[in-house]
């Protein structure tokens, strides 16, 4: 959908108390692309990286997160996808994720996790659901610890991770950054909003750079620790 008709239709939306909700999908430019996000991941020194995502910062960042009851209609989530290689059955103990805080300053209250298997490029069918985790949160940046940990055989899956956040009185929002248009790994990332309240008619899960054409590309920074055997 059009850049413009989203900020137009999120300004329309009032509250009942009649304050202007402005909320919008999507933060641009917050970093410079290209450049690595200063994120502090407090990651276990134990752990081995099963998978990293963490390059080509575009220096935007797409909504993912569960708003409060009054805003549900804004309830939305990414995605985005690894492999396990064959032969191999990865132990996930930790996720981190490079995101920001925007239209506020947070922070999450916690964080929601969840594992898909793939179909057709998207998420499909959850494997395995982390409700309400709080990671260790560095300005919206998260190293999340898996309990149990996330146990997957040889395949493609989607990750997705969203901040549990309450937008009034200044917490805002919370965006996943994405890569630049320069890198690509696997399938686009994907995205959802049920309620459809910005306005992209992607009321369940869709290629996310078609939801939202603000420049990014179509990954985003993410990692994956463990172990592998």
């Amino acid at each position: 959908m059009n850049k413009t008709l989203i900020l137009a239709a999120a300004a329309a939306l009032c509250l009942a108390g009649g304050a202007s909700y402005a909320a919008t999908p999507y933060a641009s430019n917050v970093r410079a692309a290209g450049k690595a996000a200063p994120a502090n991941f407090a990651r276990d020194p134990t752990l081995s990286v099963l998978y990293n995502q963490q390059v080509d910062d575009s220096g935007i960042a797409i909504v993912s997160q569960m708003f409060e009851a009054s805003y549900s209609i804004y309830d939305s989530a990414g995605a985005d996808d690894f492999t396990v290689p064959t032969g191999s059955t990865w132990t996930v103990k930790e996720v981190e994720v490079t995101g920001q805080y925007f239209n506020g300053s947070g922070p999450a209250s916690s964080e929601n996790v969840t594992f898909y298997k793939v179909k057709n490029g998207l998420p499909k069918k959850a494997v395995g659901t982390y409700t309400a985790v709080k990671g260790k949160d560095s300005h919206g940046s998260f190293t999340i610890k898996l309990k149990p940990a996330m146990k997957l055989k040889a395949g493609t899956y989607f990750v997705s991770v969203q901040a549990n956040l309450t937008y009034a009185g200044g917490g805002g929002e919370w965006g996943w950054e994405s890569t630049t248009t320069s890198q690509s790994f696997g399938n686009s990332a994907a995205w959802e909003n049920p309620g459809n309240g910005f306005a992209t008619n992607c009321t369940t899960w869709a290629v996310e750079d078609v939801c939202i054409a603000d420049g990014q590309g179509p990954d985003h920074l993410f990692s994956l620790l463990g172990s592998s055997k």
